[in-house]
């Protein structure tokens, strides 16, 4: 993977990593630590970024890790959806909403990126 040796080098898995803590926190607070099937859920999808982006890259196969790069975009978008409905139900305040929400299109644009990186190596 040019250069990148493990996948905790990875920029795309550090971000996940960052966010997923940030989705902990933000899930074990007030009525939403209440809330265990969206806490769930939302601490499932930003889990599977990072392991799916693992998973991937230590299959040592660009075609491989490319599918699992796509899984962890589509967990990604997961996120983004139930923090909006965190968010419309009161459990978020606006900036934390918007705080958790950059998190998450940068880890996306990241992904999107690692994307457009081996698909060309595909190519070749």
């Amino acid at each position: 993977m040019g250069g990148v040796e493990r996948f905790e080098d990875l920029i795309a898995w550090q971000k996940a990593r960052v966010l997923t803590k940030a989705v902990y926190l933000a899930t074990q607070k007030d009525r939403f630590a209440r809330d265990f099937g969206l806490t769930g859920q939302i601490q499932r999808a930003s889990v599977s970024i990072m392991s799916n982006l693992a998973e991937g890259f230590e299959r040592g196969n660009p075609g491989d890790f490319d599918r699992f790069v796509v899984i962890a975009k589509g967990s990604c978008a997961e996120v983004r959806a139930q923090l909006c409905i965190a968010l419309d139900i009161g459990y978020l305040e606006e900036s934390e909403y918007t705080h958790l929400n950059e998190q998450a299109e940068e880890v996306s644009r990241l992904l999107g990126g690692l994307r457009v990186s081996l698909e060309k190596r595909l190519k070749h």
